[in-house]
């Protein structure tokens, strides 16, 4: 009695937006932080330049600081919709708390000053993120 061999499934190539649309991520929902993310370490090089040559420290200050926040943009996007309303408005407010406050420290003020500055925007997002949640979801 011959028995037959398995054979292996034939893997066929899965293409860049098939893998996105595994994860539920539209091309525009990674466009937009991928910009924000090189807007954001532009700027934060620009800040730490200070009028002065440019170096590789601040090179990796913008390459670090703007793919960090674009990869915490990406996971929020990916994940908020498992949150509940008042959870997702702080995780944004906490998000944008901590870029700005991060931003403004780069100027050379006080780690007080820079805390409050990203404490009072991160207390303004929530309070706009919550109202928006809570008028556009059922």
């Amino acid at each position: 009695m011959a028995t037959q061999v398995p054979t292996r499934p034939t893997r066929r190539h899965v293409s860049p937006l098939e893998r996105l649309e595994r994860f539920h991520l539209s091309p525009p929902s990674l466009g937009i932080p991928l910009l924000l993310g090189t807007i954001y370490g532009a700027y934060a090089a620009y800040i730490a330049r200070g009028g002065g040559p440019a170096t590789y420290g601040q090179l990796a200050l913008a390459l670090i600081s703007g793919a960090l926040l674009a990869l915490l943009i990406i996971g929020l996007l990916r994940f908020q919709h498992s949150l509940m309303r008042e959870l997702r408005a702080a995780a944004w407010g906490t998000l944008v708390g901590c870029a700005m406050g991060f931003l403004y420290s780069l100027t050379g003020h006080s780690v007080l000053l820079s805390s409050g500055i990203g404490l009072a925007l991160a207390v303004g997002t929530v309070i706009i993120t919550f109202y928006a949640f809570y008028m556009h979801e059922p």
